[in-house]
């Protein structure tokens, strides 16, 4: 039997005709589809730009109903929702993103990095570290870390927050020796207030020599020596402070002059205090030397030296409070008056905040920053 070419010689023609016209109805469909995401996709943009994120949050659901597998549609969702504060809406869309397939490494490690910052904003500490700790040896990991060691310092996890600040130290990111020193003074503290004061001298001599410049582990290893009763062990450290960081003697001024009249040492202290202060004339350095003055003439003179070369209300208030005036009523008026006025000046002030306290904080209370405090009062700045 002759095998007849006719039916295929037509039905090529047949089959091209059918092959073409369903190719117009994909490119049809295909074009719709692409134009109703664009148009939703810029809508939304265009409502960003007008900071109107309700009818941006509209524009963007659209969008990835009509385009559902594009993740940079449900990364902006996830950013929009998390900076409104709808957390929960923020933490689902990202981890749809997580439960996906299709998702590149990269874009993975993007969509971990975002659910952990739903987890932080929300407060939700204990998930977004576990969500942070996924982020190591990805792109992310250095933003993860400091991520951590925020997290850390707020719930004072410092030994948590040393391990990370060397990891941040040994990497490469900017020095935070001065960070993981402030770290072992605190752990030194809880040894000491737990009994353990053999632990904390140990504890404070490693973060003296992690971080040579830093003012505060010399400063609380002295009061802990001048508690145990280590006086010249105690005026020793001070010494070394007067070498490392002078800058920050005023914070240990006082200290210094209890110190050296229970050790003998009132002299070297006293040239200690006297060279400090024409370096850098403080009210608090002037109250030690006043303790610590044995020779002729008043005392209270080293307030009206002070005024010659500061013009400080605190040290006038001080020096008034002392001379007998003609009438004891007025005196007292005036006395109460000056106290007023001079005890603002006498608080300290963050450089990074602004925040006023009537102590000195190594962390800032209300910014969270380390070491933002001058060692002056806010008259002297």
């Amino acid at each position: 039997m002759d095998f007849d070419f006719t039916w295929v010689l037509l039905g090529f023609p047949i089959a091209f005709t059918l092959g073409w016209l369903a190719s117009r109805l994909d490119l049809r469909q295909m074009r719709i589809e692409n134009r109703q995401a664009p148009k939703a996709y810029f809508r939304g943009l265009n409502f960003l730009l007008n900071e109107q994120q309700d009818q941006a949050i509209d524009a963007f659901i659209e969008a990835v109903q009509n385009d559902p597998d594009t993740s940079e549609l449900h990364f902006a969702l996830g950013n929009l929702f998390r900076r409104r504060g709808e957390y929960e809406r923020a933490v689902r869309v990202h981890e749809h993103l997580m439960s996906r397939g299709d998702l590149t490494q990269p874009e993975r490690d993007r969509a971990q990095h975002a659910l952990a910052l739903d987890f932080l904003k929300a407060g939700l500490l204990d998930r977004a570290e576990v969500a942070l700790r996924k982020l190591e040896g990805t792109s992310y990991e250095e933003e993860a870390r400091l991520a951590l060691l925020s997290i850390y310092e707020r719930s004072r996890d410092w030994s948590h927050a040393t391990d990370i600040a060397g990891k941040l130290d040994s990497a490469s990111h900017g020095s935070f020796s001065g960070r993981q020193a402030h770290y072992l003074c605190e752990q030194a503290q809880a040894a000491s207030a737990s009994g353990d004061t053999a632990q904390a001298l140990d504890t404070l001599q490693k973060a003296a020599v992690l971080a040579p410049a830093s003012p505060r582990p010399l400063i609380d290893l002295a009061k802990l020596q001048s508690q145990l009763g280590r006086h010249a062990d105690a005026f020793a450290t001070l010494l070394q402070l007067e070498q490392t960081a002078p800058q920050a003697l005023p914070l240990a001024a006082g200290l210094l002059g209890n110190i050296a009249q229970q050790s003998g040492q009132q002299q070297p202290a006293r040239e200690l205090l006297l060279a400090s202060y024409a370096a850098m004339p403080s009210i608090d350095v002037i109250e030690a030397i006043i303790k610590l003055d044995t020779g002729p003439g008043e005392p209270r003179d080293r307030y009206v030296q002070h005024l010659e070369r500061e013009a400080s209300l605190v040290a006038a208030a001080k020096w008034i409070a002392g001379e007998k005036l003609g009438d004891e009523h007025q005196h007292g008026l005036v006395q109460r008056a000056l106290d007023k006025a001079t005890k603002p000046l006498m608080r300290y002030r963050c450089a990074a905040c602004g925040f006023e306290a009537t102590q000195h904080f190594w962390h800032c209370p209300g910014c969270q920053a380390w070491d933002s405090y001058p060692a002056r009062r806010i008259e002297e700045l």
